[in-house]
């Protein structure tokens, strides 16, 4: 037993459950590196009040799941939370938006950080891949970034995921629906945390899981009967492109997501195979974001999809993904001129593209041939003393169990041939 172990809540990603993860991250940033999406990498710690301003200081993720530190410096800083407040800061500080060429088209992958309690699908230290499109307000992009996710999880074999769809509104017809909605509020049954949210962020309160809550929530107002023309017109644009697109999805009145800074389109991907911890995705609209943290005027929209969740959800429809043995040659020396000349095949091997490990550490035939098999190879390259004075190795398919003499000089071309 390790004198240290993970902390609470996180987990290590180890061999050869790892190679799932790593394929989930392929398939999901695939459509996005076809469709004009560059790669951004940023800081896992950025200010502390780029997320009170970005994410909104009445969510439960600023108010009590942040993990933030003040340094020796004196700097308020946070780990981040979630990946697009410190996007779009990187975006503004770098003036890509001034580039001429808009909408900037970003992707993310990355770890975030949620002082949560844990459990299954809900972790404190969590994977997402994320898109991010600024600087357009168009209800084709919003369409595009939907169809894309959509294409990712279908790429992995997931079945039985569904898409909600819901408008928000924007600043011109929100702030009334948020009057009427705070008046309907106020006159419920609700603890003081939830009155205080009422106060700041009334639409938040539609979002609360608590049944006691919900129950009470029976004939709310619904944001539908409150939005403006430009804003119907909008939400039925990307519903119309969508259907065209043949990916479909449910509308939910109630859908608000987690975040403040959504605007018109939010959606999220949900799995009914996950339990409480249903929902693998989602993103939306965020057209005052920008100006929420000092730059201009942005209309952008965006997604982030948990690679951990969507993991669960192929265990939860029983998908294996198909993914290729780390490695296709596995050498066996045996004795140290074997050793020498063997290390030199497989060097010259991996330099072919071919993947091929070795037997460390002097093992005997019979430990090294069991390795050769736990390693997943197709071929092993077995020599000794008598096959180097003959100038020959021995490649064993480790299928058939046929073991055939090869030239030293021959081995990458004949493994090649053989792996096709």
């Amino acid at each position: 037993m390790s004198t240290f172990q993970a902390p609470k809540g996180t987990y290590d990603l180890l061999p050869p459950d790892s190679a799932t993860y790593l394929a989930v991250r392929e398939a999901i940033s695939g459509p996005l590196k076809n469709s004009g999406y560059g790669y951004i990498e940023t800081p896992g710690f950025e200010n502390v009040e780029l997320f009170a301003r970005g994410v909104g200081e009445s969510t439960d993720i600023v108010t009590k799941e942040m993990y933030a530190f003040e340094t020796k410096g004196g700097d308020q800083l946070a780990l981040r939370p979630e990946g697009t407040a410190s996007v779009l800061r990187a975006a503004l500080e770098a003036n890509l938006h001034k580039a001429g060429n808009l909408p900037v088209k970003l992707w993310y992958s990355g770890s975030y950080y949620r002082y949560e309690r844990p459990q299954k699908g809900r972790y404190r230290h969590f994977s997402q891949v994320g898109a991010e499109a600024i600087g357009a307000e168009d209800p084709a992009l919003d369409a595009e970034l939907i169809i894309l996710a959509d294409q990712a999880y279908r790429s992995l074999g997931l079945r039985d995921f569904r898409i909600l769809l819901n408008s928000l509104g924007d600043k011109e017809c929100r702030p009334v629906y948020r009057a009427a909605l705070q008046d309907f509020l106020r006159g419920l049954d609700l603890d003081e945390d939830t009155r205080r949210r009422v106060d700041i962020n009334p639409l938040r309160v539609l979002d609360d899981k608590r049944d006691a809550v919900q129950k009470q929530l029976a004939g709310a107002p619904m944001l539908r009967d409150y939005l403006c023309e430009a804003c119907k017109a909008y939400h039925e644009q990307v519903r119309e492109l969508l259907t065209a697109a043949g990916v479909a999805f449910e509308d939910d009145e109630k859908l608000v997501r987690g975040l403040d800074y959504y605007t018109r389109t939010t959606f999220e991907f949900v799995h009914d195979g996950l339990g409480s911890q249903s929902a693998v995705g989602g993103g939306g609209r965020y057209d005052g974001l920008s100006e929420m943290i000092g730059g201009p005027a942005l209309p952008s929209v965006g997604w982030a999809l948990g690679v951990d969740r969507t993991v669960l959800a192929l265990e939860a429809e029983g998908i294996t993904l198909d993914i290729p043995a780390a490695t296709a040659v596995y050498a066996v020396p045996l004795g140290d001129e074997a050793r020498r000349v063997l290390f030199g095949a497989v060097t010259e091997l991996r330099r072919a593209g071919v993947a091929t490990d070795f037997a460390y550490g002097g093992k005997g035939l019979k430990n090294a041939m069991k390795s050769a098999n736990r390693s997943g190879a197709r071929l092993a390259l077995v020599a000794g003393e008598r096959d180097l004075a003959e100038g020959v190795v021995q490649l064993k398919d480790l299928e058939s169990g046929e073991q055939t003499p090869v030239a030293v000089d021959a081995v990458t071309e004949e493994v090649r041939r053989r792996l096709g």
